[in-house]
């Protein structure tokens, strides 16, 4: 049970995201602030600040994730962690991650306001390149702390002009420590917005995250022969983009007539040589294939893999198809999930379970110990875009849960 009244402040959290909003901000709306940039710099530096003003002990580990520390009666039990990121996409939101982070901060500004003492410590935690945006893969702060990355691995990432990971790291001079990782932990609870439809349509206010889809990357390339757009007779062209069509297509009449859950999206493609009167002689393109069963996930990625190569051969052109990059599901603690259900019940929040369609921290999180996550609407569905909405009331609704949810596991003594 929630054992006293306590909400936290709504008007202070509204200010830091509005805050945040302004570092990075693009003149048409939303924030341009990709990992380990000047802009990401500024967020970092502004966010250590509001640490130290909220009387934590701040440090930075070798992948520059940054951690925030409140002392417990209990210094040597394991820590309570609350967490997301502070980047965003090339065209992101104000809230994607930012708000994860930033009512962890309120959490412990509101405990401070309450003097409230808990037993375990607490520990907020910004991770780096969360996004992927900038290095790819995405989720290499998480993935390089939990160990699932090694060191070498995520130093070595690339950016489209060749700068590494490291030398940017180094660059904004957030290169920590080693022993700055966390080591004792209890949990990991992260806030996020929904980034989907669900939420807003069945007029839910908390959704209680039960684990995280399987994800497949691959990247297709598709070659064939480029030729001047007059002179080629049509039946007499070997026209990549044409046939990349064809493959998109099929790629997803696969996803819609074999599975409901999943989904399959083509999000970069490459033409060239990209010119307008210039017969296409070479397409290289992505697919991102989801679902919660890694059965399922392998199935339909090996079927499609099977269906775009037939029909390159029928075309009479090249095909290369790689797998870029796998993510696995993820299962959440129950425990956890109970708490948070619970905890929303109690607050008189309505909520539903789900799982979770989009990759997070909490991903790899979850490899090292017990986590879950707590999803408030987004309107519309909207994410990953400068119209990315969250209303005020969704985040103080799902900021109340975070707090009450951590004062269950911090205060208690198991």
């Amino acid at each position: 049970m929630i054992r006293q009244k306590i909400q936290i402040n709504s008007d202070r959290l509204t200010k830091a995201i509005d805050e945040s909003a302004g570092i990075g901000e693009l003149s048409e709306g939303g924030i341009r602030r990709l990992a380990l940039t000047d802009e990401d710099k500024k967020m970092r530096n502004t966010f250590i600040q509001w640490l130290k003003d909220s009387k934590l002990e701040v440090r930075v580990d070798d992948f520059g994730n940054i951690y925030g520390r409140r002392e417990g009666l209990l210094p040597d039990a394991p820590a309570v962690l609350i967490g997301s990121h502070l980047d965003t996409q090339p065209e992101g939101g104000r809230f994607d991650g930012i708000v994860g982070v930033l009512a962890g901060l309120e959490v412990i500004r509101t405990l401070n306001d309450y003097n409230i003492q808990t037993e375990k410590p607490i520990e907020i935690v910004n991770f780096t390149n969360e996004e992927g945006a900038r290095f790819e893969p995405p989720l290499l702060g998480a993935g390089g702390a939990t160990g699932h990355f090694d060191k070498e691995f995520v130093y070595s990432r690339k950016d489209k002009d060749g700068k590494t990971f490291l030398e940017e790291l180094k660059r904004i001079g957030f290169h920590g420590e080693k022993s700055s990782r966390f080591q004792n932990s209890h949990c990991y609870i992260e806030l996020h917005i929904e980034q989907g439809p669900v939420l807003e349509h069945r007029a839910i206010d908390i959704g209680v995250v039960t684990g995280i889809q399987g994800i497949d990357w691959l990247e297709v390339k598709i070659t064939g022969q480029s030729d001047h757009a007059g002179p080629t007779p049509m039946n007499m062209r070997k026209d990549a983009l044409y046939v990349a069509a064809k493959l998109i297509q099929i790629i997803r009449d696969t996803i819609v007539s074999e599975n409901s859950e999943a989904t399959a999206t083509v999000g970069r493609m490459e033409v060239k040589p990209n010119s307008i009167n210039s017969i296409p002689g070479e397409v290289v393109f992505s697919v991102d294939i989801r679902h919660s069963d890694d059965r399922v996930k392998e199935h339909l990625t090996q079927l499609i893999i099977e269906k775009l190569s037939v029909t390159a051969a029928i075309e009479q052109l090249m095909i290369e198809i790689k797998k870029i990059w796998e993510s696995s599901a993820s299962d959440f603690s129950a425990e956890l999930i109970d708490i948070i259900s619970e905890t929303s019940n109690e607050l008189g929040y309505s909520s539903q379970k789900m799982v979770s369609g989009a990759g997070h921290d909490s991903k790899y999180m979850n490899e090292i110990t017990p986590t879950a996550m707590i999803f408030i609407q987004s309107e519309g569905g909207k994410s990953h875009c400068k119209e990315e909405f969250t209303s005020r009331n969704s985040i103080d609704m799902g900021a109340n849960v975070l707090l009450h949810t951590i004062c269950k596991l911090a205060c208690a003594s198991n």
